[in-house]
């Protein structure tokens, strides 16, 4: 009798040494879909912004589950409304990386409240990500929310600062 350690080093083997007779056999070979490494090895607009200027907003998202932890900032001009640059930093899996990654991409240059729409359900279709990696597309959606959030409390602040300030007082006389 063939034990369970024996019969995955032989298919092991037989994937590497076989691939049409493993394919035959329907041995199947696992593995992240094309997108996912692609992001994965070229991932795009890592990096961050000072996190003080007043037209940054930062979401620091993470899975307590699986370890993952998100930091997504966007770049806003205050005229348009517009998203005008987007940068992340991703300690995880592969998958998490790919969904910080893609959510950087799809966010520049829209409106925020079109970005808002923006779904997990969207990153995780785009990447085919299994059931077991949805979590990454969530905190992919989860940090783009936080960093419109963020970027939004920003502008309150300033905005209540201008007008109680002294300069914002002589300016309303």
């Amino acid at each position: 009798m063939i034990t369970a350690a024996s019969k995955r080093l032989l298919v092991s083997g037989l994937k590497q040494a076989n691939p049409a007779l493993a394919a035959a056999m329907g041995i199947a070979r696992r593995g992240y879909h094309e997108r996912v490494v692609d992001h994965y090895n070229n991932p795009r607009n890592v990096g961050s912004f000072d996190k003080n200027d007043p037209a940054v907003g930062t979401g620091l998202v993470g899975a307590p589950a699986c370890g993952d932890v998100m930091k997504l900032q966007i770049k806003v001009d205050e005229e348009s409304g517009k998203i005008v640059d987007a940068c992340f930093k991703t300690f995880g899996c592969g998958s998490a990386i790919a969904s910080s990654s893609v959510a950087t991409e799809w966010v520049k240059g829209k409106p925020m409240e079109e970005v808002l729409s923006i779904k997990n359900t969207e990153i995780a279709k785009h990447l085919s990500l299994p059931p077991v990696k949805l979590h990454c597309s969530m905190l992919a959606e989860d940090a783009i929310k936080a960093a419109i959030k963020d970027y939004e409390a920003k502008k309150n602040k300033f905005a209540a600062n201008a007008e109680a300030s002294p300069a914002g007082k002589a300016a309303d006389a």
